[in-house]
């Protein structure tokens, strides 16, 4: 007798059917999300102003509430809820606070003005008014990958798409970028950039919910605090490295995106570029560095390698931004 292979389960193979697709709400997830950022990056200029400093309190408030989300979502939703329903509950919550954070942005122009001030204590109230208007979206936004994650890891061969799905993220965010860069707030403004954004959350959310309704769910046993903190133990000088290039990467982000401003201008186009670049820099990285990992033997080496080569790069752009490109001719403000 020949053996016959193992048949998945239909309920496998039917989620897997779904993948490509919600790769694809994955894309318009992230486009939205840009969409947001650039959006709240002029709103919050215009309350704030334009400094180096608005720029670091402000990524900095983004991408913390980001972690907090991708942090707070295992410890607050429970595993037995279908993950595409968390989904799309978070992305229709995205697309409410966005369009709040529009239609209160004015009222938090007053308060701040007649509260701003310079040095430490203004630095602290810009830092206030950023968490108060960026926290909880971004919060919303860091928990989408996560809820995602635990329906992808509920078939073994969705492990797979993990990656797939990060990159189409990144591939959404550079056109909802460049998007709301040069087209939604060049031609129309800011009040359509946000009912966009908010109209792409509502599309994920409705089609995360029918997908919920069609691909069953069968949840992952809780990993015990035993074996998390085992694993914690012996991984600590990877997360700190990970921390640690995370912390420089934007803070030669904001860096960068202060020069090429003075050189460029400080326009939303510039930022909107900066920001593009950025975005698809990551992709290629991430998407080179998974090649790597999957055929080494030593990824920890090959993690120490990326740094080493990394700073050999940042002190490239640093000597090319100085000695090269305030020099190149032509210029930035034609007509002029």
């Amino acid at each position: 007798m020949t053996q016959q292979k193992p048949i998945a389960p239909p309920a496998l193979s039917t989620a897997h059917r779904f993948l490509p697709l919600l790769m694809l709400l994955f894309a318009a997830s992230g486009c939205s999300a840009l969409v947001y950022e650039i959006v709240w990056f002029q709103l919050l200029q215009l309350v704030i102003g334009s400094s180096a400093i608005s720029l670091g309190v402000l990524l900095g408030t983004f991408m913390g509430g980001m972690c907090l989300g991708s942090l707070a979502l295992p410890r607050v939703v429970s595993v037995r809820v279908h993950p595409l329903r968390v989904y799309a509950l978070l992305e229709l919550a995205l697309g409410i606070m966005g369009i709040a954070a529009l239609m209160g942005m004015p009222l938090v122009d007053a308060i701040y003005a007649r509260s701003g001030g310079s040095g430490p204590g203004g630095i602290l109230l810009r830092g206030l008014v950023c968490a108060v208007c960026l926290l909880p979206p971004t919060a919303l936004m860091g928990a989408t990958l996560p809820a995602i994650a635990r329906w992808v890891e509920s078939s073994p061969r969705g492990v797979s798409w993990l990656g797939l799905f990060y990159g189409g993220n990144i591939a959404g965010a550079v056109f909802g970028c460049l998007l709301a860069g040069f087209y939604l707030l060049r031609v129309h403004d800011m009040a359509i950039a946000t009912y966009l954004a908010a109209a792409l959350n509502g599309t994920v959310a409705l089609a995360s919910f029918t997908l919920a309704a069609l691909t069953p769910y069968r949840p992952r046993a809780e990993e015990p605090a035993a074996e998390s903190s085992a694993a914690w133990q012996g991984s600590w000088p990877v997360y700190v490295t990970t921390a640690v290039s995370g912390a420089s990467a934007l803070a030669a982000e904001v860096v960068w995106t202060r020069l090429l401003s003075l050189l460029l201008g400080a326009t939303v186009y510039t930022f909107s570029i900066i920001l593009a670049v950025f975005l698809v820099g990551l992709g290629i990285g991430s998407g080179l560095g998974s090649m790597l990992a999957r055929t080494s033997p030593r990824p920890r080496l090959l993690l120490g390698c990326c740094q080493l080569l990394l700073a050999a790069a940042i002190a490239w752009t640093a000597f090319m931004l100085a000695r090269s490109v305030p020099y190149w001719p032509i210029n930035p403000y034609p007509g002029m």
